[in-house]
Order: structure tokens, then sequence, then C-alpha cells
């Protein structure tokens, strides 16, 4: 009896982890909501862009690693962007005049959004994000692929998912 409950109880176990495996977090799912004013004040969310490849991206002005990651993400835009590949930025900063200056200097020009606060916005809690930069690769149906890819494994997974 003892045996077979065991083995009833791994059984059960297998199954359960072979499912959470299988769930994928998605921008749809309500949890995970972030819709943001861009720097015009107009609200942007992320499930709109369902449909195209996404790296959501959660940065700061102040963020050294940050900035250099932009310079990256630049020219990682830039190659895919007309291929459906967008790049949702969320910024953490207090003051919209140094994020706007950064943008500005980093020659940003995908979507920026902004969330004041830090590391205690929102989006950055219900994203269970802890220290930035921090990245999620997101594939057209929504659901997150990668987290915190960078170079060539970031360009060839944006590759691969444009094809899909």
């Amino acid at each position: 009896m003892i045996k077979s409950t065991i083995t009833a109880i791994i059984l059960l176990f297998t199954l359960l982890t072979a499912n959470a495996q299988r769930e994928l977090a998605n921008i749809t799912d309500p949890r995970l909501k972030v819709e943001l004013p861009d720097a015009k004040g107009q609200k942007v969310s992320l499930p709109s862009l369902k449909g195209k490849v996404v790296l959501l991206d959660f940065w700061a002005s102040w963020c050294g690693p940050c900035r250099s990651a932009n310079k990256k993400l630049v020219k990682l835009y830039a190659k895919y962007k007309k291929l459906g590949f967008e790049i949702y930025s969320v910024s953490v900063d207090d003051e919209k005049a140094d994020w706007l200056k950064a943008v500005k200097k980093d020659g940003i020009t995908w979507l920026q959004v902004n969330e004041s606060a830090s590391l205690d916005a929102e989006s950055v809690r219900r994203w269970n994000v802890n220290q930035l930069p921090t990245t999620f690769l997101i594939n057209k149906k929504g659901d997150v692929v990668a987290i915190d890819l960078e170079g060539g494994e970031l360009d060839k997974a944006v590759a691969k998912l444009l094809v899909e």
C-alpha cells in the first residue's frame, strides 16, 4: 500500500511538473498587464503588439548597463523592425526629462513608455523584475520564450521567431 501511494505521488508530481513547464507566460494574461504612457502621454498597451515578435525591456536613464544595452538594441531594431520586430521599453525614471534626454542621446526609435517609481513600479512587480536592464523575448502568439538574452543569442532568437 505504501509503495503504491508513493508511486502515485511521484506520478502526480511528474504530471504537474510537465504541465507547469508547458504553460508559458503570455502578454494577454491580466496579471502581466502593461499599459503605460508614452512621451506624449498616450497609453500604449503591451498586448496590442500581439502578432509581432517583441522584446519587453525594463530600463532607466541612470542605469549604466541599460545605456550600454541600448546601443546594441538600436542596431538590432534597425535590422529587424521591417520584418515585424518591436521593442517595448519601460523606463522606470522618475524624471521625464532624464528619460527623454536618454532616449534622444541613445538614438532610440522604438516604443518607449514610462512608469516612475523605479523598481517599485507596478509593471516591475508584475513582471518580477529585480534588476535593470531586464528583457523578455515574446513570440508572435504573445508567449514569453526567453529572458535576458544578449548579443548574438538575442539576434539568433529574434531571427528564428520572425520566420515562425
